[in-house]
């Protein structure tokens, strides 16, 4: 499990093809990173297995599962990525955290520097419209944010300057991809009411 925040970034330094996807040869920007990962760590918010560790690079294996329904099969040589460890076994009771386990790729349709943030407008399959609550979090390449606008098939998030400036989001460009994942709860919630009739009469009174 993960926090979505963001401490460390890398660079993508080998992209290898495998049998059946990618090995990623990623350097990082902070040895501190190498002393908290052992055999997992979130790329983009992905949660991906660890194969090797090496001076300050991470080698991690891409399957062709995961690349499908990611923007890391798009990732080129020597591209930014957004690194964050597992968390430990204290944090996950005190904290909201996520998986790892990216929904699905959403499309920057704009951004707009405001007077104290960053405005990002992100478009979405409509499939998925259920799981997107007002003021509810959602996880973009790793990064756990508060929704601030909402339309049919996209949403917008204001993103700290802090933030902006230490993540890959400097880097990016309207056109551009990003991983989403959704909020854990809210997906509990939709999974429930699509399994069930939650008809009235189901409620018995004594």
């Amino acid at each position: 499990m993960f926090l979505g925040i963001i401490k460390y970034k890398g660079i993508l330094k080998d992209k290898i093809v495998t049998g059946d996807g990618y090995q990623f040869v990623i350097e990082v920007d902070d040895i501190k990173l190498l002393q908290k990962v052992r055999k997992f760590i979130a790329i983009n918010g992905c949660r991906l297995a660890i194969v090797k560790i090496s001076e300050n690079k991470i080698v991690v294996d891409v399957p062709e599962e995961i690349s499908d329904i990611t923007n890391l099969g798009t990732l080129k040589q020597n591209m930014s990525v957004n690194c964050e460890a597992p968390i430990s076994p204290p944090e996950k009771f005190k904290n909201y955290f996520v998986l790892g386990e990216i929904d699905t790729i959403g499309k920057i349709e704009e951004i707009k520097e405001l007077s104290d943030s960053y405005q990002m407008t992100i478009s979405f399959p409509e499939d998925f419209k259920s799981y997107l609550i007002m003021r509810d979090l959602i996880t973009v390449d790793g990064v756990n944010l508060n929704i601030t606008e909402l339309k049919d098939n996209s949403f917008a998030v204001n993103i700290d300057p802090i933030i902006w400036e230490k993540t890959i989001f400097i880097d990016k460009q309207p056109g551009d991809t990003v991983n989403l994942e959704f909020d854990n709860f809210s997906k509990f919630v939709v999974g429930l009411l699509e399994t069930n009739d939650w008809e009235d009469d189901s409620i018995s009174e004594d």
